[in-house]
């Protein structure tokens, strides 16, 4: 996108009928998270979103749905358009995400099943498109020190121990470019490295809704123990199909317990959260959808 590049020509990134305050973006078997929805084709100035935006009531809030990798599961990890889905679930209005994905533990205590809710992230992505910042003009650096929303994260964990789950309230999410596994040397390298799990989607996707100014949480749902982890064997895609299947249904449920005791959408500036704050002060390219 080009400097004073006019966003408001873009189909759903001015104000809509349909709106929504909280946004989650799932995997396979959350394409029927929401019941009564409005289907939103939008286009964005960075391509098209993984699929349409699903809008509906969810515990008394508006929830706005996204698969992130298309329905049927079509897209790999790494060709999801990451920004054309936050921006996507900006222009709708939301302002607080839920991104559920499926890791492999690289600690044995931390078995399939088990819900870790990261405060730490490690990038090992390449060849994605790590920012919407890329064109010429002003250069903006957002700050990623503490890359997901504290209050987010308080939501899920308190709705995981509610439901008596094996919830992990911190934790490392390493990500991994995809769409293989790791080998033995580099599970070995993650785990001495001290991190706690690891996945292929969680970015840019975290950074990318840094620069959106969006609270951003990921839920983790562990469906194997990572290669060579607790003298385990390989991993494989049936495997981690099966686990994910069998928990599919509780992820959905502590969910949207989690949905229900989101923070509600500030009116007051000074109550912003921090995230919501990330980009002030900034001279920025071009305006972001309202």
């Amino acid at each position: 996108m080009t400097p004073g590049t006019d966003t408001s020509a873009f189909p759903g990134t001015g104000t809509g009928s349909a709106r929504a305050d909280i946004g989650v973006i799932g995997g396979s078997g959350f394409y029927e998270f929401l019941a009564d929805t409005e289907r939103l084709s939008i286009s964005t100035p960075f391509g098209d979103p993984s699929d349409d935006v699903l809008i509906g009531d969810l515990g008394g809030r508006r929830v706005a749905f996204l698969a992130r990798h298309g329905q049927g599961h079509r897209i790999p990890p790494h060709h999801v358009n990451y920004r054309a889905n936050l921006w996507a679930l900006r222009s709708v209005g939301v302002r607080q995400v839920l991104a559920p994905c499926a890791v492999g533990s690289l600690r044995p205590e931390h078995g399939p099943g088990s819900i870790v809710v990261p405060d730490q992230v490690v990038d090992r992505t390449w060849g994605r498109d790590h920012t919407i910042y890329d064109a010429v003009g002003p250069v903006v650096h957002v700050g990623f020190s503490d890359p997901y929303c504290p209050r987010g994260r308080e939501a899920v964990v308190d709705a995981g121990r509610a439901a008596n789950k094996h919830v992990v309230a911190e934790g490392t999410l390493v990500v991994i470019n995809g769409p293989r596994f790791s080998s033995r040397a580099e599970s070995t390298w993650h785990q001495q490295a001290g991190w706690t799990v690891v996945g292929m989607t969680g970015m840019p996707e975290a950074a990318i809704a840094r620069e959106l100014a969006l609270c951003f949480t990921t839920v983790a749902l562990v469906t194997d123990h990572d290669a060579g982890v607790d003298a385990g064997g390989a991993v494989t895609h049936e495997e981690v199909l099966q686990v994910f299947a069998r928990s599919l249904e509780g992820l959905k449920s502590l969910l949207k317990s989690a949905i229900g005791a989101m923070p509600a959408p500030e009116d007051d500036e000074s109550a912003l959260c921090s995230c919501r704050r990330s980009l002030d002060g900034l001279r920025l390219p071009f305006a972001l959808p309202r």
